[in-house]
């Protein structure tokens, strides 16, 4: 199958597109943007200048890619949108470039992005996101891999999400969320593990257990959260899992979210582990 381009499509000269594209009416694609194989445009999407597309990706209707960021230090340097392959950016989904000469904003392989989602300048989303109807990303926000985000959702700038972690619909995410937690609330609280998302991905009974333990370490301790990773780490020094959130935790810049006050916690139902 050929490249498709329908006529009332603008395409700049300047533009690198690639094999077995569809592109649809009134669709718009900027100088210096790539289009990779097998990607399709449909109409009204805008693909805007310094974007790199991956292979295999759809913009649904009216998505903007790769638009100049709304950041007043930004004074035109010359930066990007990156974005993966096999990545779905539905109706109305709004991604900035970064701000700061040669940065990007990056969206990872295979994220699933829904209608009317905003992804600040220099947000970074790693490999399987999902995130849903109308939620926003401010600037600087990171992701992790295999992270789900529930709709409305509002993240603070420079906050960072840990990789397979579930964020509920509707919530206020000022403080950054260590690896493999659910998290939710105004403002959001880490309810427990990540429990049905950890079974999906693969992560047995006893792995969960253990991640389980690890964080009732981190949030038990007489000492705060930050002296809870520290004990939690010396208690599971070898265990891949420890590691990961122990690097999470030091590179935090926003403080860690804390867990749902015990009060509120005793009324809902432990059930991280099956």
């Amino acid at each position: 199958m050929s490249t498709r381009i329908h006529p009332t499509a603008v395409i700049s000269e300047r533009a690198q597109i690639g094999d077995n594209v569809d592109i649809g009416p009134y669709a718009i694609v900027e100088g210096n943007a790539q289009i990779g194989d097998g990607t399709v445009i449909k109409s009204f999407a805008k693909v805007c200048e310094n974007t790199i597309l991956g292979p295999n990706c759809t913009l649904h209707e009216h998505s903007v890619i790769g638009g100049a960021p709304q950041d007043l230090s930004f004074k035109g340097e010359e930066t990007w949108a990156k974005v993966g392959s096999d990545v779905v950016f539905r109706e109305y989904v709004t991604v900035n470039r970064a701000t700061g000469e040669g940065e990007a904003t990056v969206v990872g392989d295979r994220c699933f992005i829904m209608e009317g989602v905003h992804l600040a300048h220099n947000v970074k989303l790693g490999t399987d996101c999902i995130i849903s109807n109308k939620s926003g990303l401010s600037g600087h926000v990171h992701l992790g891999d295999f992270v789900v985000i529930g709709g409305m959702s509002g993240f603070h700038q420079f906050v960072h999400i840990g990789s397979y972690c579930m964020v509920g619909g509707f919530s206020r995410i000022t403080q950054d969320i260590p690896p493999y937690c659910l998290a939710a609330g105004v403002p959001c609280r880490v309810y427990d593990i990540n429990k049905v998302g950890l079974r999906r991905r693969g992560f047995d009974s006893k792995s969960r257990l253990r991640i389980h333990d690890m964080y009732k370490i981190i949030y038990g301790s007489d000492g705060g959260v930050r002296a809870g990773v520290a004990e939690m780490f010396d208690a599971y020094r070898d265990d891949p899992y420890a590691k990961a959130i122990l690097e999470f935790a030091e590179e935090a810049t926003r403080g860690l979210t804390p867990r749902i006050s015990r009060d509120k916690s005793s009324q809902i139902k432990d059930q991280a582990i099956d």
